[in-house]
């Protein structure tokens, strides 16, 4: 009866090991995981929205680079109810001035006419879907941004600003959108 038992105690010990060995292996790859996945630059980013221009506006959207782009989350706040407004990442950085106007234009490192991300044609890399408030003045939305990168490089969203416009994009008026003020800016910084 002791052999058995003691048997038993030497077996389940045995497994144990095993299940742990196996746990650490699973806990080595996946704390190697996020160290590759960073080794080529930033992978998440993220801007807070401030108001601009007299307005209530403020928010957050974040930047998860993905396979196949960058995976941006959106929430806006302030807006008002049902209303559609223009959305872009913006050249420069700073949003230091009341009217966003020290963001520059639109981000576009490849040259490209301003356009509809999601109509097929050319668009300037920080070209983004119209956002449309709900019941509550609130936007919430996630797309994937094909034409840009968290990681540095050319098209890279870091060190970039996002803006919220008063007004909706046409996507057709040159450079702009014909999107009007700037009510909401944000400085995108990787995370």
């Amino acid at each position: 009866m002791k052999r058995a038992l003691f048997g038993l105690a030497i077996g389940a010990s045995a497994i144990a090991l095993a299940g742990c060995a196996g746990s650490d292996r699973g806990a080595t790859a996946a704390m190697a995981a996020p160290a590759s996945a960073s080794a080529g630059g930033a992978t998440k980013a993220a801007a807070t929205l401030a108001p601009k221009s007299g307005t209530n506006t403020a928010g957050r959207v974040t930047f998860d680079q993905q396979s196949g782009g960058v995976l941006v989350g959106v929430l806006v706040t302030g807006l008002a109810p049902g209303s559609v407004h223009g959305f872009h990442v913006h050249e420069k950085g700073d949003c230091s001035a009341p009217d966003a106007m020290s963001a520059g234009g639109h981000f576009n490192p490849n040259s490209k006419p301003h356009g509809q991300m999601t109509g097929g044609g050319d668009h300037h890399a920080g070209d983004m879907n119209n956002l449309t408030a709900d019941s509550s003045g609130n936007a919430r939305v996630q797309f994937l941004m094909p034409a840009v990168t968290v990681a540095a490089g050319p098209n890279s969203v870091v060190g970039k600003a996002v803006i919220v416009h008063k007004d909706p994009d046409d996507y057709r008026t040159q450079p702009t959108g014909n999107a009007g003020g700037r009510i909401a800016c944000g400085v995108i910084a990787a995370s």
